[in-house]
């Protein structure tokens, strides 16, 4: 699966989906999850917030080159929505800023102020987000009470659907692209509805082709590992971009593709739009080799893998 260097670690190559505990940060996961694959180099897939679960994807070694596929990608979270109360992170473990009245609501009110942010809305990113402002990180300013301006950023909310409902606290179904803030949807949603709100749980469901039924836990990571089977729960590379066209090139114009010349391909093939690229090895099998762009009847190479030290398709 990998093979040892004396001082960094393995070459391990391929993609783990981690459930990601409550409480640990995204580089907490890294950290954790390089460590006990003693791999060279991991990074995640985008930031999920220290107080939300769920769907992680860590890519590792060659799975990094295709990271912002995922980091892209649209998400589906499974939101949980406290009435009545703001607080300064948008969710339970801010400062409470604010108290007031839940009005008696029924399903159908929550549903129509859900509808209007549905689609294409505006958010203006919340004070406790990783953006930069000239070098700072917008959570660090917030620390130190300071509040600057934030433009307006367009985001989809392609489903929000109402889930439960107990008359104080609801749960949302939300599936969205990237860059959207659910602590600042939930809030904009408390404040349609006049009383505040914040979120009291969040769990990521889906990044793009990842879903939560195909993740791992850390605690099942550390079992395996007790037999030597951790490298089981590797993913190849190639699931980074699962369901791309495949293109199949023989081993002397996969040569040609290496050298970065484009290339021509079947007439089956797509007229244009990004494909994964498949070469052939010597027992006549196919290996992940990268991905490419098709334009004009010709494949130009964009990203291509070194060797994989990982299961691959």
């Amino acid at each position: 699966m990998g093979r040892r260097l004396r001082s960094s670690g393995r070459v391990v190559d391929g993609v783990v989906v981690l459930d990601k505990p409550l409480g640990w940060t995204s580089n907490h996961a890294v950290q954790r999850v390089k460590r006990l694959f003693n791999a060279r180099k991991v990074g995640h897939t985008g930031t999920l917030d220290q107080r939300a679960t769920g769907v992680l994807p860590l890519c590792f070694g060659e799975a990094t080159k295709f990271s912002q596929y995922s980091l892209n990608a649209n998400k589906t979270y499974d939101v949980g929505v406290q009435l009545g109360i703001v607080t300064d992170t948008g969710d339970v473990d801010g400062t409470v800023t604010a108290e007031k009245p839940v009005p008696d609501l029924d399903r159908s009110q929550i549903e129509a102020v859900l509808d209007s942010f549905r689609g294409e809305i505006e958010q203006i990113p919340p004070m406790y987000s990783a953006l930069k402002r000239e070098g700072q990180r917008l959570y660090k300013l917030a620390r130190q009470g300071i509040e600057v301006e934030r433009a307006a950023r367009r985001v989809t909310i392609y489903k929000n659907e109402l889930k439960q409902f107990d008359g104080h606290s609801f749960e949302l179904l939300v599936e969205c692209t990237k860059g959207t803030y659910i602590r600042t949807l939930v809030a904009d949603i408390g404040d349609a509805l006049g009383c505040g709100a914040h979120v009291s749980k969040l769990d990521r469901q889906r990044v793009g082709h990842f879903h939560k039924e195909d993740c791992v836990t850390f605690k099942s990571l550390l079992e395996a590992k007790k037999n030597g089977q951790h490298d089981a729960f590797l993913r190849p590379v190639s699931s980074m971009v699962e369901g791309w066209f495949d293109i199949k090139l023989t081993r002397s114009t996969a040569y040609l593709v290496r050298q970065g010349q484009a290339v021509s391909v079947p007439s089956c093939s797509p007229t244009r739009g990004w494909v994964k690229l498949l070469e052939e090895r010597a027992d006549g099998e196919f290996t992940f080799l990268g991905i490419g762009e098709i334009e004009s009847g010709r494949v130009a190479p964009r990203r291509l893998v070194a060797s994989i030290h990982s299961p691959s398709h």
